[in-house]
């Protein structure tokens, strides 16, 4: 079944699952997950055994979710960067419920990786819509989903909130290098307590980055001047230019979008108390 041309003649979903060979779109359900990393009844982070554990509880509720799930579930990660915007994560085989783990609230499904646009995983990213409504769609409404990027394969992994370790220059890389898209969607999805340590003197820095600005926000401002407007790290560069070369990026605890400024506030002290940042290390409040 080909899939018609969109009203803005623009390629769709659709178009590479016909190029794929998938004969009927109603074969096919595209969902969209977010990254809450402080609910554990969320998607927490974007490990292919997370979202796979993730993907394969779905609620009872048929009008929520259907009662008879299509065969090729494709998984969509939103790209907290850009607004509605979705990037590929993987394609699941579903081979059925598994009626032995059926609960009054949840049923699991038995999903196996598929081939299906493998080479297209954490490379495509579609437009979900205004709104970002509807977390499924299925046949035609995913079909129609529009086609905005498919990035160059030398795509580099996010490996996870806890495995980020990043020097100065790195981050310069992480956020303008096209090869470093899936860290930029991974960091712009939380707010977050992190470090920033000397490797010259050994000493430490502890931030924050809250509200609308995200971790991504906030370390794209020690890209561009190596400071961040914090006053010890400005003096070190007056000092020495080529100081924030030294400087290595860690997260020491991510919050969800909606977390409120005095939770973070409040881990953010946590960590300055425990690692003595303020008597021996770079914080200056």
């Amino acid at each position: 079944m080909i899939s018609p041309p969109s009203p803005t003649g623009d390629l769709t979903l659709g178009h590479l699952l016909d190029a794929a060979g998938l004969g009927d779109v109603n074969d096919a359900i595209a969902l969209r997950h977010t990254i809450r990393p402080k609910d554990p009844a969320s998607l927490r982070d974007l490990s292919h055994e997370s979202v796979l554990a993730y993907t394969r509880v779905q609620t009872v509720r048929t009008n929520i979710f259907p009662a008879t799930p299509p065969p090729l579930w494709l998984i969509f990660v939103a790209d907290g960067q850009r607004g509605s915007r979705a990037r590929l994560h993987s394609v699941y085989a579903n081979h059925g419920e598994l009626p032995d783990q059926r609960t009054d609230e949840f049923r699991t499904y038995d999903l196996r990786p598929s081939p299906v646009l493998g080479s297209l995983s954490d490379r495509l990213l579609v437009d979900w819509g205004a709104g970002a409504i509807g977390w499924a769609k299925r046949g035609p409404k995913a079909a129609a989903l529009a086609v905005v990027e498919i990035a160059d394969p030398s795509i580099v992994a996010f490996p996870g909130y806890g495995g980020v370790l990043v020097t100065f220059d790195e981050l310069r890389q992480i956020t303008s290098d096209p090869s470093y898209a899936l860290w930029r969607s991974a960091l712009s999805s939380v707010q977050g307590v992190y470090a920033i340590s000397d490797a010259r003197t050994g000493q430490l820095y502890v931030g924050k980055a809250d509200g609308s600005e995200k971790i991504l926000g906030r370390w794209t401002t020690y890209a561009e001047d190596g400071h961040g407007g914090n006053v010890a790290l400005r003096d070190l560069g007056i000092k020495d230019p080529s100081h924030k070369h030294d400087f290595v990026f860690s997260i020491l605890r991510v919050f969800d979008p909606a977390a409120p400024s005095a939770e973070i506030n409040a881990a953010e002290s946590h960590f300055k108390r425990a690692l003595l940042t303020r008597q021996f290390g770079l914080n200056r409040n």
